[in-house]
């Protein structure tokens, strides 16, 4: 009897010797580690690429934003404030119900099919939208002219890109909405587009906030 209450106490103080052993090792040491090493040799990723503008962070060049003009009374959705570049949509997993002290951000896709009569009249109504938005006076868009990522949302539904396709439609829109020259406007996408990852992974693509940004910096003579 004695054995075997000895053999127990010895077994379980090698729990938890194992235990705090353990817990000091993958708990304490080495998130730090792997921490310092992120900070020394990635310190931007580490942090959550964060982007900023005037001293201050704007945002993340991984997660996509919106830019609407302010909600007016009666409407649940805002409008466009077409004077900026504008993002894929990201509206379409509906919004946050369960707490509504928070507005949460919604990733995922919608998992709808192709020939689903939802997202075919999202899609629809997403083009009709683009094209009234970006026809200028003398410059109207081709329905044909629109690329899908400029009415499709990404699977995550937060893609801070757009296709340089998608960016060069909006050109003659924000360079009117600014009273910017349309070959300004031009070169800044230009100068902001991405070529695919190590030249062959992925397709070229356009950071909208960064490329904002820089707008706003060339309309304030920046």
């Amino acid at each position: 009897m004695n054995n075997s209450a000895g053999n127990t106490v010895r077994l379980l103080w090698a729990g938890l010797r194992a235990l705090l052993v353990l817990t000091i090792v993958c708990g304490v040491i080495y998130p730090l580690a792997v921490t310092g090493v992120a900070q020394g040799i990635l310190p931007g990723k580490a942090n959550g690429s964060e982007i900023k503008s005037g001293g201050k962070v704007v945002g993340s060049e991984l997660i996509g934003q919106r830019y609407d003009l302010p909600l007016k009374k009666g409407e649940e959705t805002a409008a466009p404030d077409l004077k900026w570049f504008q993002p894929r949509p990201s509206n379409g997993l509906g919004s946050n119900s369960v707490n509504t002290q928070y507005k949460l951000i919604l990733s995922g896709a919608t998992n709808r099919s192709g020939d689903n009569k939802d997202l075919i009249d999202w899609v629809t109504a997403a083009k009709a939208a683009v094209v009234k938005d970006n026809s200028v006076p003398g410059h109207p868009v081709s329905p044909s002219a629109v690329p899908a990522d400029a009415v499709t949302s990404s699977g995550s539904g937060l893609d801070p890109d757009i296709s340089p396709e998608y960016a060069q439609l909006q050109v003659r829109r924000v360079a009117e909405r600014n009273h910017l020259g349309v070959d300004q406007v031009e070169k800044l996408v230009e100068q902001h587009t991405d070529g695919r990852t190590l030249g062959f992974v992925g397709e070229p693509r356009v950071n909208v906030l960064q490329l904002n940004i820089a707008l706003k910096e060339l309309v304030n003579g920046g």
